[in-house]
């Protein structure tokens, strides 16, 4: 049996509970590469999926939440390894942004009352960023509250979304507008399942990498801006140190302000605008990830006209995020429509827009006090 080549073991410190995050890599994850018959005969060298998660499955009852295009890779074997142990049910989404929503939810809320089950069941989110928000909001609604469990099987539900309790769904006006703070359990972070994540998706979660360099760690940019060819190329251990590194950094701003009343905001640079992007070009038009990208540049080029970043610190945002094949360039939206859409941001206070700019590289800050003229130059120069 593969050695893992990759593991790492972190822990999130939160008000509710602490809860481990587990990165590794796996060569049994996936009924692909391997019969279940094998999975389950090397299950007591805990190299499984289900191996890993089950002592963080308090009760006899498991929903696994999960979507059309995961489903066929990892499923099967994670349900017939936990059926050796508890009474596991499947609820299969449909895949997509556009799908994150009440309709969904209501799935997920019909599979646990046809099996009447109750307070002690654990949800598994086994995917994405968008099945991971709906699983995650589904446990904190559901009774008032049940556990669940991250699978993320994305570079960007691994580096961002599966880690810090955010959950919720999109409203037709704004993205995540309806969602609660609910942490999981556990989350298990196989870097295996980036096998068979497709190119864009890959390049999607790198945006949220670039992100936290960013606003964190300058020299975490550097250290990117080498190593980015390997993980445009998939090289598993490079994707693991990013993931690690990001997860620590996303753990401390967490335990320092897990409901976003300060510091954790930060965590949405790029956002703002990306959001803007996202809503009005149509959910799941532009990857979360590419809105990001572009979202990004323009507080960036904010950022500059305030005096704070050069034209060469721009210039080399820009370039990183070509490397990891990432649009710079928002679409054209109209200014007003952008300034109405960003008036639904859940970071507007006493109905002033506040943004996440840098003063420099590694350095980002949470602010109302812009110019909101050179806000619309920015929003301006892309219409």
């Amino acid at each position: 049996m593969a050695t893992p080549l990759f593991h790492a073991k972190l822990t999130v410190q939160t008000q509710s509970h602490d809860y481990p995050i587990i990165i590794t890599e796996n060569s049994n994850v996936s009924s692909l590469e391997s019969d279940a018959e094998d999975v389950v005969s090397n299950s007591a060298e805990k190299s499984s999926m289900a191996s890993q998660i089950a002592p963080y499955i308090a009760g006899r009852q498991v929903l696994i939440v999960t979507n059309e295009t995961v489903a066929p890779l990892y499923l099967k074997t994670l349900q017939e390894e936990l059926e050796a142990q508890f009474t596991v049910k499947v609820c299969v989404l449909p895949d997509g942004e556009q799908y994150k929503n009440q309709t969904s939810i209501n799935q997920i809320y019909d599979a646990l009352m046809a099996e009447h089950f109750n307070r002690d069941v654990t949800l598994i989110a086994l995917g994405g960023g968008v099945v991971g928000d709906m699983t995650g909001f589904a446990a904190a609604s559901f009774m008032r509250g049940v556990n669940f469990i991250q699978i993320p099987t994305t570079l960007l539900s691994q580096v961002d979304s599966s880690v810090g309790g955010k959950t919720g769904i999109n409203h037709a006006q704004g993205k995540n507008m309806i969602g609660a703070f609910w942490q999981p359990q556990m989350v298990l972070a196989d870097m295996s399942t980036l096998k068979t994540l497709p190119a864009r998706e890959l390049s999607a979660g790198l945006a949220e990498v670039i992100k936290y360099a960013l606003i964190m760690d300058a020299d975490f940019l550097t250290w990117l801006e080498q190593h980015l060819p390997a993980m445009i190329a998939f090289d598993l251990a490079v994707l693991g140190e990013a993931v690690k590194r990001c997860c620590q950094y996303k753990a401390d701003i967490v335990a320092q302000d897990e409901r976003e009343s300060g510091v954790r905001a930060l965590l949405n640079f790029g956002h703002t605008f990306g959001h803007v992007i996202e809503t009005h070009e149509g959910y799941g038009n532009w990857l979360h990830g590419e809105a990001v990208a572009a979202g990004m540049v323009q507080a960036a080029e904010l950022s500059q006209k305030m005096g704070w970043l050069t034209s060469d610190d721009v210039a080399r945002i820009k370039r990183v995020l070509v490397l990891a094949n990432l649009p710079i360039t928002p679409p054209a939206i109209d200014v007003q429509t952008a300034l109405g859409l960003m008036g639904h941001d859940k970071k507007v206070k006493h109905g002033q827009i506040r943004l996440i700019l840098l003063k420099s590289l590694g350095n980002a800050v949470l602010t109302n006090d812009f110019d909101a003229e050179l806000l619309i130059e920015v929003l301006s120069q892309h219409h």
